[in-house]
C-alpha cells in the first residue's frame, strides 16, 4: 500500500495534514473577540471553551499545556492568542512561538473590544496570506502522530471495530509512526492484561499506579463506575459490565509494545505506541491528544458518535451494520462486514488504512464535513 502523503512541514520539522490559522482565546471572555475576527477574515478557525479564569496549581498548568499544545499542533500554520490581560496571554503565545510558527498576542485590557478586534483582524489577514502561500511537501504516513479513541461502544466494537483498528495500529507502529491512546478508567477490568503489553516492567508498574490512583479518586468522592462505565448507550448496545467494555476497548491497540506513558496533553518524544492518562470523555480525550500533537484521531464507535475537533480530522469507523445503515453521514469506514464474515480483520484494516491515507492527503472526514468542532479542556480542580 502506498503510504506517501503531501503535508505541511512546519518550522520545527513536524508534518501537518491541515493548514489552520487559529484564533485561540485564553478564556471564555475572549471568545467573542475570536468569533468577530473570524467573521471578518476568511480562512481562520476559532475555538470556544468556558475556562481560563481563577484557576490555580496543576489545573492551571494543564490549562496552559492544553492551549499551548493546541496552537503548537502541526495542523496549525499560525496562531493569534486573545486574552483579557497581557501576562497569561503572552505566556501561551510564547509557548507556541517555540515551534517557530508565526504567533501574535492581543488583549482587551486598556484596548477594549473594538481596537482588539481591529488589531487581531489585521494580523489574521497577514497570517492567512502566509498560510495559503505555503506549499505541501512529500511525506509519509510514518511521519504522523495519530490518536486512538472509542466512543458509544457496543458489542460490535469489541468484535469488529476495535480488532480491525488494532490491525491498523500494529501496521502504523511497524512503519515507524506514533500512536497514542488513553481512557484510563475505561481500561478497568483489563488492566491486568494491558500491563503485559508495556515494553518494560517499570512502565507496567507505573501504568498500574496511574490506574489505581484514578480509581481511588473516583471512590474518594463516594462514587463508583456504575452508571457511567458502562453508560446507558453501552448497556443498550449489549455491554453489561465495565470489564466487558474494557476487554473490547484494548483490542484497538493490537499487539505492539507500549513504549511510553504520557501525562494529559503531553507530547510523545519518540515514535511508537504511547499511553496517555486521560478521562474517557470523547471530546476531552480528542482535545488532549490534539494538544499532544496528534494530527488525526482514529475513533471506533458502535452506537454512533459524532464528536469532532476544530483542528484535527477524526476518522470514524463502525462495525455495527445497523448504525452504518442509519447514519452513514457520521461514519467514514464501515467494517460491519467483519460481523457478517464478509470481511477478514486484515481486509477491514486495509479499508481503515485507505481512509487514513486519504484523510492525510486532504479528504475531509465526516466530522469535518458536518462542522463538528468540539473542544473540551480537561479540568482537575474547582476554581478559586
Amino acid at each position: 500500500m502506498n503510504t506517501n502523503i503531501l503535508g505541511y512541514r512546519r518550522e520545527n520539522g513536524k508534518i501537518g495534514i491541515r493548514n489552520h490559522v487559529l484564533l485561540l482565546p485564553l478564556d471564555a471572555v475572549s471568545y467573542p473577540i475570536c468569533r468577530a475576527v473570524s467573521n471578518i477574515v476568511a480562512g481562520t478557525t476559532f475555538i470556544t471553551h468556558p475556562y481560563g479564569r481563577m484557576q490555580f496549581g496543576e489545573d492551571l498548568e494543564l490549562h496552559f499545556r492544553t492551549l499551548i499544545g493546541t496552537g503548537s499542533n502541526p495542523n496549525v500554520a499560525a496562531v493569534i492568542v486573545v486574552g483579557i490581560e497581557p501576562v497569561w496571554t503572552k505566556k501561551v503565545a510564547d509557548g507556541i512561538a517555540k515551534t517557530g510558527k508565526p504567533v501574535a498576542a492581543f488583549w482587551t485590557v486598556e484596548n477594549g473590544d473594538l481596537k482588539t478586534i481591529e488589531q487581531a483582524a489585521r494580523k489574521a489577514a497577514e497570517f492567512v496570506h502566509y498560510a495559503t502561500g505555503l506549499e505541501k511537501v512529500e511525506a509519509d504516513l510514518k511521519d504522523l502522530v495519530i490518536g486512538y479513541k472509542c466512543g458509544e461502544s457496543d458489542t460490535t466494537s469489541g468484535l469488529a471495530g476495535c480488532p480491525a483498528a488494532g490491525v491498523v495500529s500494529d501496521h502504523l507502529i511497524r512503519m515507524g509512526a506514533t500512536v497514542m491512546f488513553g481512557e484510563t478508567p475505561e481500561i478497568t477490568g483489563a488492566e491486568h492484561i494491558l500491563v503485559k503489553h508495556f515494553a518494560t516492567k517499570e512502565l507496567g508498574m507505573q501504568f498500574l499506579k496511574i490506574h489505581k490512583d484514578y480509581l481511588e479518586l473516583i471512590f474518594s468522592k463516594g462514587e463508583d463506575l456504575l452508571g457511567s462505565q458502562p453508560n446507558q448507550g453501552n448497556i443498550a448496545g449489549g455491554i453489561s459490565t465495565i470489564e466487558e467494555k474494557a476487554l473490547g476497548n484494548i483490542q484497538k491497540l493490537g499487539n505492539s509494545p507500549i513504549i511510553g506513558i504520557l501525562d494529559t496533553c503531553e507530547a510523545p518524544k519518540k515514535p511508537g505506541l504511547h499511553f496517555m492518562n486521560t478521562s474517557s470523555a470523547a471530546a476531552d480525550l480528542v482535545t488532549a491528544m490534539a494538544a499532544a500533537g496528534a494530527v488525526m484521531t482514529v475513533f471506533i464507535t458502535g452506537k454512533g458518535n459524532n464528536v469532532g475537533n476544530p483542528i484535527t480530522p477524526v476518522v470514524k469507523l463502525c462495525g455495527n451494520p445497523k448504525i452504518c445503515r442509519l447514519i452513514p453521514e457520521n461514519i467514514d469506514v464501515d467494517v460491519s462486514g467483519v460481523i457478517s464474515r464478509e470481511l477478514t480483520l486484515e481486509r477491514a484494516g486495509g479499508k481503515i488504512m485507505e481512509c487514513i491515507i486519504r484523510t492525510a492527503r486532504g479528504r475531509f472526514t465526516a466530522t469535518e464535513v458536518l462542522k463538528h468542532d468540539e473542544f473540551a479542556l480537561t479540568r482537575l480542580f474547582p476554581q478559586s
